[in-house]
């Protein structure tokens, strides 16, 4: 870099930590005779119980849920309810892992070059057996 534009950048930087000093505790942080008390009443729209903002949370929480199904109608739990055939079957299958199978070419190795001859080794492509979750996959492996 050239020595003036160092020496600008320095005054730069100087006065823009200067101007940061500047600043006045009350100009940025005012303080007021509010409570947390007043400040929640006022956020809140008053009380705990009334007040628009609960009716409001209260209109957004009936949008969410959902309708009671109706008195005659059945409910099927059979896809979460234990049986001793989903106990038998699986319910989270295994996700396949191939075998990979690498080649080692001949080599010399170790400090004093032994010769190494060629040979064939088999690893899984990954580390851990991975499962899925129930109705993920459906097949068999």
């Amino acid at each position: 870099m050239h020595p003036i534009l160092t020496k600008r950048l320095g005054l730069l930087v100087t006065l823009l930590l200067l101007t940061g000093c500047a600043t006045n505790k009350e100009t940025l942080l005012p303080h007021s005779s509010s409570t947390m008390l007043d400040v929640w009443d006022q956020e809140t729209g008053g009380s705990a119980t009334g007040g628009q903002s609960a009716r409001l949370l209260l209109e957004a929480r009936q949008q969410l849920r959902r309708p009671l199904p109706e008195q005659g109608s059945p409910i099927d739990g059979s896809a979460y309810t234990r049986t001793a055939q989903n106990e038998i079957y699986r319910q989270f299958h295994r996700l396949p892992n191939p075998d990979l199978v690498m080649y080692v070419f001949p080599h010399l190795a170790g400090t004093d070059p032994v010769p190494v001859p060629g040979y064939s080794t088999v690893f899984p492509l990954y580390q851990r057996v991975q499962y899925a979750l129930p109705g993920e996959r459906l097949e068999d492996y």
